[in-house]
């Protein structure tokens, strides 16, 4: 793992730890149905919510931390792939010229993109995310899906419970100043919650199409795509773009599965 320079990075995950963490305290600390869980000794539910919300901090530091996928230097095939993918690779037409970055003038593999932000060129690149503070690349985008997804079931538990801790009956500028952070909580995790169900839908979506947010926003810049015939080369269908999202633990060679047409640069 790789953590990312700069004091920006710091406060973004220190911000992370805050709001996990007081909101969690403030749900046991106001009138909800998890403090009547506890109060009444049913200490289950309570306690998967807490292992709930640590797994979800642990899984976004190590998203967080976690090399995306960087091109460190021109890589050797032989060093990335299985025996049966190099075989294939030297059976194939050796037309296709891959390009140098302009910024780190290391050869980029086919689907990879240099980051501003980090400063890296990153294998199979997908975004960069602020809130994380580092890339989503070919080695950690599905671990940020299953963050995502584990955010999310946080979510919409700690939803209702915020609501229970809000009684509306007692309009008052004391019942205000009682629960205005429990209300604010509740406002933040319902934005949040948005955005969770957006980002996560999107990024599936995607992946079964096994396409990248940057090659579906900029298709028209991307010279590999606009060159092709094909609309997603490298789809292969729902099943087999998300056994091999989730379950192949391997970089990928790319370049295999596109159709040589010319000796163009990519």
């Amino acid at each position: 793992m790789r953590a990312q320079a700069g004091s920006g990075g710091w406060l973004v995950r220190a911000a992370q730890m805050g709001l996990s963490g007081g909101i969690t305290v403030g749900l046991f600390l106001h009138p909800t149905d998890l403090r009547q869980q506890v109060l009444q000794g049913e200490l289950l539910p309570p306690l998967l919510f807490s292992c709930l919300v640590l797994c979800s901090v642990s899984l976004y530091f190590v998203v967080s931390f976690m090399d995306p996928g960087y091109v460190e230097q021109d890589e050797d095939e032989g060093e990335l792939l299985s025996e049966e993918q190099q075989v294939m690779i030297s059976q194939q037409d050796s037309t296709l010229r891959l390009r140098r970055c302009g910024y780190c003038m290391l050869k980029q593999p086919m689907r990879a993109k240099h980051c501003q932000a980090c400063q890296h060129c990153v294998r199979r690149y997908d975004h960069h995310c602020p809130w994380i503070e580092n890339c989503v690349g070919e080695r950690n985008h599905a671990l940020f899906l299953v963050y995502l997804a584990v955010q999310l079931a946080v979510l919409l538990w700690a939803l209702p419970a915020a609501w229970s801790g809000l009684k509306f009956g007692q309009l008052s500028w004391a019942w205000l100043q009682h629960n205005l952070l429990l209300l604010l909580a509740f406002l933040v995790m319902a934005v949040s919650t948005l955005v969770a169900v957006l980002l996560l839908a999107s990024h599936l979506y995607l992946v079964s199409c096994n396409t990248t947010t940057w090659e579906f926003m900029s298709r028209h810049r991307i010279s590999y795509l606009r060159r092709c015939e094909a609309e997603n080369p490298f789809d292969r269908g729902v099943f087999l773009n998300l056994w091999g999202f989730f379950c192949a633990c391997r970089l990928v060679a790319w370049e295999k599965l596109y159709p040589r047409e010319d000796g163009s640069a990519v």
